[in-house]
């Protein structure tokens, strides 16, 4: 009896096609050309005796069969994926976190010292990156953060909305504008007319964000000065450049010490969560404590 396993190496092309909807964006992933992407598509469709996609001019869709194909090769190599995952694992290595650089600087490095105390015997290693995705093995990680209005991945915890608020060197206040919500514990508004507004090229939005939950405010620049992060915004209001728009927990710190001031009250979503993506499966013992403490830490829910 014939074996039905198709062949491996044009089943991951095609995997990768239907995760990326396009040739192109799985020649990148796969390190490849297009031409090539479409060669092991076409391998893959002779040795099953099926069309998997739609080629038309200037697009690729999965025919139905293709579509529920798809599906379950997804989650074989899910499978895979953890299955290797666990077979790789270094238990006495570093717990390894990919994180965006102001989050792993401002939020999770301050309190690392917390989850030490806890877990002595787990070491974390952080590396920063900006990358939309994660691939557990490529990366050689063992969890990640991502920011998204949904759940980027299935094995993903939900830590905390992502919410901003406007902040400045108390020298680069202009006036001192009327209170909001004095006699009530509410911090005092400070104006923002005359001040450059300060902001990151990766969350070049939040400004327009808060703009839009605060129609009274008058007198804003036009459009903010953006830097390659966040944490070059922040330096920036430190320096007495301007009013950065950040979420409060970066700067706790740096408001305790009054060296940044807090120019409105509350903080205003952005339709954004922090989340912990985590490899497919049951997480390991180090996963699940530091998953546990990130939720205590962020005050989240679990999914």
């Amino acid at each position: 009896m014939a074996d039905p396993l198709p062949p491996l190496g044009p089943l991951l092309f095609f995997a990768m096609v239907a995760e990326t909807g396009s040739l192109t964006g799985a020649a990148a992933r796969l390190n490849v050309t297009q031409p090539a992407v479409s060669r092991r598509l076409r391998e893959l469709e002779r040795a099953l005796g099926v069309a998997l996609v739609h080629r038309g001019a200037n697009a690729l869709r999965l025919t139905e069969a293709g579509a529920r194909y798809a599906e379950a090769v997804a989650a074989s190599f899910g499978t895979l994926r953890a299955a290797t995952a666990a077979l790789t694992a270094n238990p006495d290595g570093p717990f390894r976190i990919r994180a965006y650089a102001t989050w792993a600087m401002r939020w999770l490095i301050p309190r690392l010292p917390g989850f030490y105390r806890r877990h002595p015997d787990i070491e974390v290693q952080v590396s920063v990156s900006n990358a939309p995705d994660v691939d557990f093995l490529r990366d050689r990680v063992d969890a990640a953060i991502r920011t998204a209005p949904v759940p980027p991945i299935a094995s993903v915890v939900q830590l905390q909305r992502v919410e901003v608020a406007p902040f400045a060197h108390p020298a680069a206040v202009r006036g001192q504008g009327r209170g909001a919500g004095r006699g009530q514990g509410r911090e005092a508004a400070a104006p923002l007319a005359g001040l450059t507004l300060l902001g990151s090229s990766v969350r070049p939005r939040h400004w327009d964000i808060w703009r839009a939950a605060h129609p009274e405010v008058a007198g804003l620049a036009a459009a903010p000065l953006l830097f390659d992060g966040t944490s070059l915004a922040i330096q920036a209001a430190l320096e007495g450049l301007g009013a950065v728009i950040t979420p409060p927990s970066f700067v706790e710190e740096e408001v305790r010490r009054r060296r940044l001031r807090r120019l409105a009250p509350g903080a205003v979503a952005t339709g954004d969560s922090y989340w912990l993506l985590l490899p497919p499966g049951p997480p390991s013992r180090r996963a699940a404590a530091f998953r546990d403490w990130l939720l205590e830490e962020a005050g989240g829910r679990r999914r």
